[in-house]
């Protein structure tokens, strides 16, 4: 494994790191997961050189058995463990101690190395916990030694990310990076200004929520093998990531052994500044290609879930992409298969909850009346009428 330094204290990070919200699962916030094989997960890539591990106390069951699995083996201290403040869920200064306090007992540890505010939206949100005395409670906190370093997660504009760097004197910063888009969210601007301040950098998405691995468009992945036969989709899209200087490590949500392995593999060998001229064109003709096809920038987080009227949201926007970017009978049969009984896009009663939560800030109304518009054709309906029948009968 390769590491890289977080100059502010001297820390040396895998630049592989551990994103927890999906590992040992189904691959979806708050899916179900298989404790004992998220257990030999954890230990499995510590083994094989990874010492950071984001989580977060929305992740359901993340914390708990990232905590017990270092407990379990003796290797709290061999490790840098991340979470995250529930912004979303607090509503006065005694909320921080209140959560805060839940996640060393959940993690069986009394001390957090990575604090995050998570997903801190702007300027005015900051005054707001500058109110309720965030700065002196941070402080209090790393003088008693429980939090090591502190820094935010993000997924806004980019000009609100670029405020938010000059209103704190931030330890660390995550943000969501990829080649699909350099100028989203925070972007490359944002990335080189936290850079040019010493601020350390870690990378979340670099795989889109699978899209960039599994979900590119057959001409995607041919430009790619063009290029170099024996490299993977998922393999050009870490490298990228790590090709830039600026980044520190970046998140990956490993759901299994071979995942793991394959992206230790690829770490092994990246480096900055290590693309030639062609692939770096390479990368250009992938990215016009991809975002042709892919028209719903979803990254299956699921945070907004559940729809109080039944809209399975990832699920909808995943068949329309697959539509698109794949081919239209792969994508409306998993339409069909699945949304045949419920969750399909018709159920939406514009109530909009779902787009307060949308970290993408996707226009999830309007995207699943375009869903409704394609997939829910006159087979769709003769399909699931005829489910309708089969289910009264049996």
């Amino acid at each position: 494994m390769q590491y890289r330094a977080n100059l502010k204290n001297g820390d040396k990070l895998s630049i592989l790191g551990f994103g927890c919200m999906r590992f040992g699962g189904n691959g979806s916030f708050g899916g179900k997961f298989d404790p004992h094989k998220a257990e030999n997960l954890i230990k499995a890539a510590i083994d094989k050189g990874v010492n950071y591990f984001d989580t977060a106390y929305i992740y359901p069951g993340s914390e708990e058995i990232l905590g017990k699995t270092l407990a379990k083996y003796g290797v709290r201290k061999k490790v840098y463990v991340a979470t995250k403040l529930p912004l979303i869920l607090c509503r006065s200064k005694s909320d921080l101690d209140k959560y805060f306090n839940r996640q060393l007992e959940r993690l069986q540890t009394d001390y957090i190395d990575y604090y995050l505010l998570h997903m801190l939206s702007n300027t005015n949100e900051w005054d707001k916990l500058r109110e309720w005395g965030i700065e002196s409670w941070i402080q209090e906190k790393k003088t008693a030694g429980q939090i090591k370093q502190f820094g935010f997660s993000y997924h806004g504009s980019r000009d609100d990310f670029l405020a938010l760097l000059d209103v704190y004197a931030w330890d660390f910063v995550q943000i969501q990076y990829n080649y699909s888009d350099e100028n989203y969210q925070a972007g490359v601007t944002g990335l080189n200004k936290a850079a040019s301040k010493g601020i350390p950098v870690v990378v979340m998405e670099p795989l889109l929520g699978g899209q960039l691995a599994d979900g590119l468009p057959q001409a995607a992945v041919s430009r790619f093998k063009k290029a170099n036969p024996n490299m993977s989709p998922v393999a050009w899209a870490l490298r990228w990531v790590w090709n830039k200087p600026e980044v520190t490590l970046l998140l990956s949500g490993m759901n299994d052994m071979r995942q793991l392995d394959e992206n230790i593999r690829i770490a092994e060998t990246a480096a900055p500044n290590m693309f030639s001229q062609e692939e770096i064109e390479t990368f250009q003709d992938v990215k016009k290609i991809f975002n042709a096809s892919f028209k719903i920038h979803c990254t299956g987080c699921h945070y907004c879930m559940p729809c109080p009227h039944g809209v399975n949201i990832p699920v909808c926007f995943s068949a329309y992409n697959t539509y698109h970017a794949i081919n239209k009978s792969t994508g409306s049969l998993q339409y069909g298969m699945s949304t045949m009984n419920s969750g399909y896009a018709g159920l939406c009663k514009k109530c909009g909850l779902c787009e307060k939560h949308c970290p993408q800030h996707i226009s999830i109304i309007s995207s699943l009346a375009e869903v409704q518009k394609t997939m829910e054709n006159y087979r769709f309906k003769i399909m699931r009428f005829a489910m309708k029948l089969f289910m009264r009968k049996n």
